[in-house]
């Protein structure tokens, strides 16, 4: 089925300033995360022995945040800058090249091989949404578990010992996340969201991406004309929901699902940012359990909870 070309949606973003994960502490490494994602992922293999500071907060679209003062402070003063890369974040990334400090600059997703995507005129791009696959965010874990032992050898056996939990745990969620996937009638197997953010899900967990109303960014205005072809597609795929992203207004979708005569899933999906703390995205685990759920549900597959078993201490 031939791919939907992607249209920019209307975003309200808010402004934020950095904020510290955890206390300060005395004599720990200062290591900056930009997205919500990464550093999450980080905090996780850090643990208490760094100072983590993200610069994004939850439900913060990365591809549009412009950089306030505090950022340049924060970037200014890290000894680690932990970033996703594939221009994500083109905002920060051009700040934290322009800051002249000593931090070391790790461009974590950059470790997965991309998935490109066509703008069309034959220009292609590289896809920055990695961490769909749980297996992709395996690979990024090694890669920050590296980056802070190189800046803290000292911590190296409890950065290890982070990461090899956290890595197992995500393999048990890349697994479960195909049990899923795969209760959903196949003939039904079809995403239509927001943007063009899971195009890694779609290639890892066998449901195809058939159309979205934006492309990888959020940079262009939608066209009357594209929204009614993307609406007419609808009519055709006939899928059975349609799906909303927590970061970007849903006002247009809400329109292009009553017009398609279609259902807008109940839940909106996690793309570019986990939720707030409370919601069922507090964390990138759960987010990826949050989006799995609402598209088994939505699109008539039968959704088991997620069961971590984690393994006992020393074993």
């Amino acid at each position: 089925m031939k791919k939907i070309i992607g249209i920019l949606l209307p975003l309200a973003l808010l402004s934020c300033s950095p904020s510290e994960t955890q206390p300060k502490g005395e004599n720990k490494p200062e290591v900056v995360a930009t997205s919500t994602i990464i550093a999450d992922l980080a905090q996780e293999v850090g643990g208490e022995e760094i100072q983590l500071t993200g610069i994004l907060s939850p439900g913060t679209d990365p591809h549009v945040y412009e950089p306030v003062p505090a950022d340049s402070r924060v970037l200014e003063k890290a000894d680690l800058i932990l970033y996703n890369g594939y221009n994500l974040e083109p905002g920060i990334i051009k700040l934290m090249n322009a800051t002249g400090g000593k931090a070391r600059k790790v461009a974590v997703g950059e470790v997965v091989k991309p998935l490109q995507l066509d703008k069309g005129r034959g220009e292609s791009v590289p896809d920055p949404h990695v961490w769909g696959s749980a297996e992709n965010a395996i690979a990024m874990v090694n890669a920050i578990r590296e980056a802070l032992i190189e800046l803290s050898p000292e911590d190296r056996e409890k950065f290890t010992q982070n990461a090899t939990q956290l890595t197992q745990e995500l393999q048990q969620l890349h697994n479960w996340i195909q049990q899923q996937i795969q209760t959903i009638p196949p003939n039904k197997r079809k995403l239509i969201t927001t943007h063009d953010a899971f195009q890694y899900y779609g290639n890892a967990y066998k449901i195809k991406i058939v159309g979205t109303l934006i492309g990888i960014s959020t940079e262009e205005q939608p066209s009357a004309q594209t929204v009614k072809q993307l609406v007419d597609a609808i009519k055709k795929i006939g899928v059975p929901a349609i799906f909303a992203e927590t970061t970007i207004n849903p006002a247009l979708i809400q329109t292009v699902a009553q017009e398609a005569g279609v259902k807008l899933a109940p839940n909106p999906l996690y793309s570019d940012s986990i939720g707030a703390k409370g919601s069922s995205g507090e964390t990138y685990i759960k987010m990826m359990e949050a989006n799995t759920r609402a598209i088994v549900e939505a699109l008539g597959g039968k959704y088991t909870p997620f069961n971590r078993q984690l393994p006992l201490p020393n074993s």
